[in-house]
């Protein structure tokens, strides 16, 4: 295999017969991820009145829970029972492809989101005239063409460069980490990188963070009633919101900071967080919290039984 073709994920390497626990652990999980966010989707497509764009969007997550853990589940569970850990280059960029294009995406969605809930809560007249399904449909087409774009471009700039190793101490592709592998200039890959990490993480989140806080004032100078049924709709999206930020904070510090001393085994769960807990929770607070979507969840159930 010459050097460059292929790489290395090195933290396979040595775990002894532990590897069938943890394929057993990630078949679960796998398993877990897929049938509580097809539930989630299936009850929203199937309910005519869950057409409305709060829960649309909320299937948009779960559709973007289900694209990024493909790429991620079955290539671990593969490695795990191989004896050989080696994937090509051009099948590691796709991985690191999908990988962080659902990670854009799960912010773009949230801050679509928290524009449906700001737009509900200070805008009731209106609400109907502003988040028209022509609307909704716009912009949840920008929200998932945008990050991929993006994306795409930063793995087109990594394919393009020259590799001077081919081991990546990582269980999944990394796009920080192939950047780190080149003996070439890669100024561009981290300018750009710089640019899409402020585009689809930092300006959503600082729009989310704004629409709250907003929501929050909006709050205050209303009745009792009026803020129980703001605060039960917003609830489980600011669940979901520090969620996810806390595992992205984790996952940049990790493959930016070198000079973090943690266990292994701490960095690889801190590492894999982003992939594993949103997609597992996301459908579970909504599924819980939502009444609407819990009834036609039990009917789906019943019904197949």
């Amino acid at each position: 295999m010459e050097n460059g073709t292929y790489f290395y994920l090195m933290l396979f390497e040595n775990i002894g017969y532990i590897r069938y626990a943890f394929f057993i652990l990630g078949f679960i999980l796998y398993c877990a991820i897929v049938f509580f966010n097809a539930l989630i989707i299936l009850a929203i497509f199937l309910e005519r009145t869950l057409h409305q764009p709060m829960y649309i969007l909320i299937s948009c997550l779960s559709v973007n829970s289900v694209f990024g853990t493909a790429a991620f589940f079955p290539r671990l569970l593969t490695d795990l029972l191989s004896d050989t850990h080696s994937v090509s280059r051009a099948a590691c960029i796709l991985q690191a492809f999908v990988i962080y294009s659902y990670a854009s995406n799960e912010y773009t969605i949230l801050m679509l989101m928290a524009f449906d809930r700001y737009v509900a809560i200070s805008k009731p007249l209106q609400y109907n005239n502003i988040m028209t399904p022509r609307i909704l449909s716009v912009l949840i087409s920008i929200s998932w063409i945008y990050p991929m774009l993006c994306i795409g471009i930063a793995c087109i700039l990594n394919a393009r460069l020259t590799m001077c190793g081919n081991k990546l101490w990582k269980v999944y592709c990394h796009n920080w980490e192939i950047v780190k592998l080149s003996c070439a200039n890669t100024i561009v890959n981290n300018v750009f990188g710089l640019f899409i990490l402020t585009t689809t993480l930092i300006m959503p989140l600082s729009f989310i963070l704004y629409s709250y806080v907003k929501i929050l004032i909006i709050c205050r100078k209303s009745s009792l009633d009026f803020r129980r049924k703001a605060y039960q709709t917003c609830i489980p999206h600011i669940v979901i919101l520090l969620n996810f930020s806390v595992a992205i904070f984790c996952e940049v510090t990790l493959s930016r900071v070198a000079t973090l001393e943690l266990p292994i085994g701490l960095s690889i769960i801190l590492s894999l967080e982003f992939l594993i807990v949103p997609p597992i929770l996301n459908p579970l607070v909504y599924g819980l919290k939502f009444p609407e979507i819990r009834k036609k969840i039990l009917w789906i159930i019943k019904a197949c039984k």
